[in-house]
């Protein structure tokens, strides 16, 4: 499954990998990509079950979507990257980071933890499964299907970004393994685990409006990831580089240019 992630590539110079959240695809990304693009190459991917991606075997988990950018790396050639997560996107880049350290020369993950967390995407699974049921024609009828489920109109219009019509067909489908996503979603909650550490640097950037990366979370990102240091962007919630993205990408740009 590796070797079939789709992304995008732009720009010139040492490799950055860039990983969405849940949800999400590769251009969600874009700002902090065209930001790295005059210093590096950057790829955005589509996580598996994601985008254009195919859809994972054995159904999604942290560890098999780590596994696959791995897989990812090894076709394209790619040894080692500079590697930045943003929320399921960062946990898939940590456990990248603990199981294939060489892998990442610096790793950056956005407003997220090593830890489990509860469950928080009910309504956002129902308004999915009733958009596909339903067969829209547009993304106008969808979204007036998700507004029954999320009442967060910028929620709203992230996922309609993922709806999209095949050649030949009649109705919007998603480009989205919702079904597989919600049976696996404890899986996706999991904290992390390892016996060894990832002794590289890491930079954790949370938002101070988010409560994504509690300060009560940062023992267990210690242990895990000893020479990580912590970034707070004032006034910013768990869409970091949507809400702020001056801030985001000065962060991420002194860091990998470190």
């Amino acid at each position: 499954m590796g070797k079939g992630l789709h992304g995008k590539v732009q720009g010139g110079g040492g490799d950055v990998v860039l990983l969405h959240g849940l949800f999400g695809q590769s251009s969600n990304l874009q700002s902090i990509a065209r930001a790295l693009e005059t210093k590096f190459r950057v790829h955005s991917l589509d996580l598996p079950d994601h985008g254009k991606s195919p859809w994972s075997d054995a159904g999604p988990s942290i560890n098999s979507y780590a596994d696959a950018v791995d897989a990812w790396m090894t076709a394209q050639g790619i040894q080692s990257a500079y590697v930045l997560g943003h929320s399921l996107g960062g946990k898939v880049a940590m456990a990248l980071a603990l199981k294939r350290p060489a892998r990442i020369k610096r790793l950056i993950v956005a407003d997220i933890a090593p830890v489990t967390y509860a469950p928080s995407h009910q309504a956002v699974f129902k308004g999915l499964q009733a958009v596909a049921e339903a067969g829209c024609a547009t993304r106008k009828a969808a979204g007036l299907i998700l507004e029954r489920y999320i009442d967060e109109p910028n929620v709203r219009q992230f996922l309609l970004l993922s709806l999209g019509k095949e050649e030949g067909a009649t109705a919007l489908a998603w480009r989205l393994n919702h079904a597989a996503l919600a049976q696996a979603y404890p899986l996706m909650l999991a904290g992390l685990s390892s016996d060894t550490p990832f002794e590289h640097p890491a930079l954790f950037i949370r938002g101070a409006l988010s409560g994504y990366v509690d300060d009560k979370y940062l023992p267990a990102t210690q242990r895990l990831f000893p020479n990580f240091r912590l970034e707070t962007l004032e006034g910013v919630g768990h869409w970091l580089h949507a809400e702020a993205p001056d801030l985001f990408n000065e962060q991420v740009l002194g860091f990998f240019a470190d």
